[in-house]
């Protein structure tokens, strides 16, 4: 558990929310699209702006992703199903309530399992449920009014309650971050935090260590990035126990939180849910789902992260570290498992997917979706490597540039074309070291004195002799036997 005290006296209780923006191309309750990054309030319509006699229906691919998130989640799927209203004024909520589910969650319980250091545990979930998102206050445009966009507005939303099962602000990282993995792998939402389809708040409280009431809590509201998570909830945890230590009461309030200076600041008090005064939408009917309809979603699943994991280390001997890192996304799995009909060795599979080809999507903003270097070319990269035609270095720093957008895919054409094959033959890897020797007399002697590390600038030497083509495992041998004459 989270100890932030040094006397060890507290200890910290967190509940997680996070609101996932579904996949779907069009709103919950209407036809109006869903396409971030268009102008200002041109994705709206009569429903989505709540005008008298607009009536709204339930999008069917909303509920499916529910369904599928509850699903993999290893939640109960509750059949009957309706929406509620939650009477609350918002600037940018046009009808003065928003549609959600309350006493009905369409997933109820659930778990998910996220590993800390070398340990691995289920938080507990109460709820998951859907709802439609508000539209979005804009306060930096104009100097002295708050300009409103309501493209957002009735964005299907599912929101992930967790029961307050989490206690340490590391957990709550792990827990967003399997969130998000979950989500972009059952592709039920795009996981983008900075155009906030992902978004959590978190409720935090402390308490005596062995007290079993928890504390009065606050609402850290609207996390756009994992990382805010996790600096949030240390930040509060720190300023609780502080109050508390000072002889202070906790206020049970809303707080945002602050990224340029990691610190969180109060917004209002915190509402009960009586003050929402949720009651049944009149306008939607409520929806009972069918064991067969269930059924055909489950039997839609991919295979889950966790199992991915364990075909990895058991089929192909990945390291549990290595397989959880391949298990980014499901693209990822289905490149690596593409590549490996191609090639045996495995681990150099692993290697340059978490190396030199995640730098290259990073660096350009690709994933596996859109990667254009094929399995087979890369598994062709590593038999060059195997076999001693190419090194590592080489290869990624000077062949992997040439073959990333897919034009090209006969590596050993591309290494004759910049003559960088490796050279093997004994003879001129021998005049090599020997002119690298014969140019560092003073390191020759230092080395036969004992200062065994200066061999590198030897190798260096030789690199740069062959340009590179050298064999470096023989190249080192040989320094070897040559220096220790």
């Amino acid at each position: 558990m989270f100890e932030m005290s040094s006397n060890n006296t507290y200890e910290a209780v967190i509940g997680l929310e996070v609101h996932a923006q579904l996949a779907t191309k069009s709103k919950l309750f209407c036809a109006d699209a869903t396409t971030f990054g268009a102008a200002p309030n041109t994705q709206i319509s009569p429903i989505t702006m709540g005008h008298p006699g607009s009536l709204p229906k339930t999008n069917k691919k909303a509920v499916e992703y529910a369904i599928k998130m509850g699903l993999a989640c290893n939640s109960t799927i509750v059949k009957e199903n309706y929406f509620a209203r939650k009477n609350y004024f918002y600037p940018d909520l046009p009808k003065g309530y928003q549609i959600s589910q309350h006493t009905t969650p369409i997933c109820a319980g659930g778990k998910v399992q996220i590993q800390v250091g070398d340990q691995k545990r289920y938080i507990q979930l109460n709820r998951i449920h859907l709802e439609e998102d508000a539209g979005k206050s804009i306060h930096d445009i104009d100097p002295t009014h708050t300009l409103i966009d309501l493209n957002r507005a009735g964005t299907p939303l599912i929101e992930i309650v967790t029961e307050p099962d989490l206690f340490s602000a590391e957990e709550a990282f792990a827990y967003v971050t399997e969130i998000r993995k979950l989500v972009q792998w059952l592709g039920v939402c795009d996981g983008n935090m900075e155009e906030g389809s992902l978004r959590c708040d978190a409720n935090v409280s402390v308490r005596l260590k062995g007290e079993k009431k928890l504390g009065t809590k606050v609402e850290v509201k609207n996390l756009n990035s994992i990382r805010n998570v996790k600096k949030a909830i240390e930040f509060e945890i720190t300023r609780m126990i502080d109050v508390l230590e000072s002889g202070g009461t906790i206020t049970q309030q809303t707080r945002s939180f602050d990224a340029s200076n990691d610190t969180t600041f109060a917004i209002r008090d915190k509402e009960e849910a009586n003050d929402y005064r949720y009651f049944p939408d009149p306008d939607l009917a409520p929806f009972v789902l069918s064991d067969a309809y269930i059924h055909e979603i489950q039997l839609g699943l991919p295979i889950l992260p966790a199992a991915v994991e364990e075909k990895l280390i058991t089929q192909y001997q990945l390291s549990s570290y290595d397989a959880a890192q391949v298990c980014e996304s499901l693209q990822a799995v289905q490149y690596f498992e593409e590549t490996a009909i191609h090639t045996k060795n495995y681990k150099s599979v692993a290697n340059w997917m978490l190396g030199p080809i995640k730098s290259y999507l990073n660096e350009v903003g690709l994933d596996y979706k859109s990667i254009a270097l094929q399995p087979a070319t890369l598994a062709a990269l590593i038999k060059c490597i195997d076999e001693g035609q190419l090194n590592f270095s080489v290869a990624a720093s000077k062949i992997l540039p040439q073959l990333v957008d897919g034009k090209k895919t006969d590596v050993l054409a591309v290494a004759t074309e910049l003559n960088l094959l490796q050279v093997n033959d004994t003879d001129t890897l021998e005049a090599w070291v020997d002119a690298a020797i014969a140019s560092m007399p003073d390191k020759v002697e230092e080395y036969q004195k004992g200062k065994k590390g200066v061999i590198g600038l030897f190798i260096a030497s030789v690199k740069k002799i062959s340009k590179g083509q050298a064999d470096p495992s023989k190249v080192s041998s040989l320094l070897t036997q040559k220096l220790s004459k």
